[in-house]
């Protein structure tokens, strides 16, 4: 296989959604480009931005916080997608999110406007809002609007 081959592999992927590094070369190794080809490709594509893993933990930010997932597993979620720590914080830092605001319209969309009355229905939302990747204080504030 050549390296135009995996170029236009690669740059295909990425026409049809962002991916991380990691995302990538997982794809091409899975295609049987070798590991050596594969890094000298991405690079390429890195210098060039048409692949950017700071775009790509921008856009999964938005992407997942939109679909009511909290702070806590969109940041687990990108370092398993092998994005790094600096590019998560950055975009967590330029994200126009209000995670205590998500996590109200996320408990009341599930389960009404009303606060809980019991603990069992309290406990059940905040596992509930946990699972989705909410923090302690986010889900305080949910349970006590």
């Amino acid at each position: 296989m050549t390296a135009q081959s995996i170029t236009a592999r690669a740059v295909n992927l990425l026409s049809r959604r962002e991916h991380s590094q990691a995302e990538l070369r997982t794809k091409l190794r899975k295609a049987e480009f070798e590991l050596d080809e594969i890094n000298i490709t991405i690079d390429k594509l890195a210098e060039a931005d048409i692949q950017s893993d700071a775009r790509f933990a921008e856009n999964y930010l938005r992407y997942r916080s939109q679909r009511g997932f909290g702070s806590q597993k969109i940041r687990l979620e990108l370092k398993e997608r092998g994005v790094d720590s600096d590019t998560i914080d950055t975009a967590f830092k330029q994200a126009d999110v209000d995670w205590f605001e998500l996590a109200i319209t996320v408990r009341n969309k599930r389960f009404g406007v009303q606060a809980p009355d019991n603990l069992k229905d309290r406990a059940k939302q905040q596992r509930f809002l946990q699972y989705r990747g909410f923090t302690h204080e986010q889900i305080n504030e949910s349970l006590n609007s």
